[in-house]
């Protein structure tokens, strides 16, 4: 299962990347996580079913200081790596 997902609140400047990271690492997912330019952050995650809906359900949450506004999630079909990384912000 691959998804897209953009956070939208107070999520730059909260370590909201590198949370992202560690939490879907933690569960096993590959993708990416990068700011936007427009203040959201983007993530693309593919992995079983129960573990991206796992960190989509945490990313309503976020790390402590964040404050999460609303959560976009859409069917991802791009190339994701066998890691999970931060990548530049687009």
């Amino acid at each position: 299962m691959a998804r897209r997902i953009v956070v939208r609140g107070r999520v730059q400047g909260v370590w909201y990347r590198g949370w992202t990271q560690q939490q879907a690492r933690a569960i096993g997912l590959d993708g990416w996580v990068r700011n936007r330019q427009d203040g959201s952050v983007e993530i693309a995650v593919a992995g079983m079913e129960a573990d991206v809906t796992d960190l989509i359900a945490r990313c309503h949450q976020g790390p402590q200081g964040a404050r999460v506004d609303h959560v976009e999630v859409e069917p991802y079909s791009g190339d994701l790596t066998n890691d999970f990384v931060i990548n530049p912000t687009s």
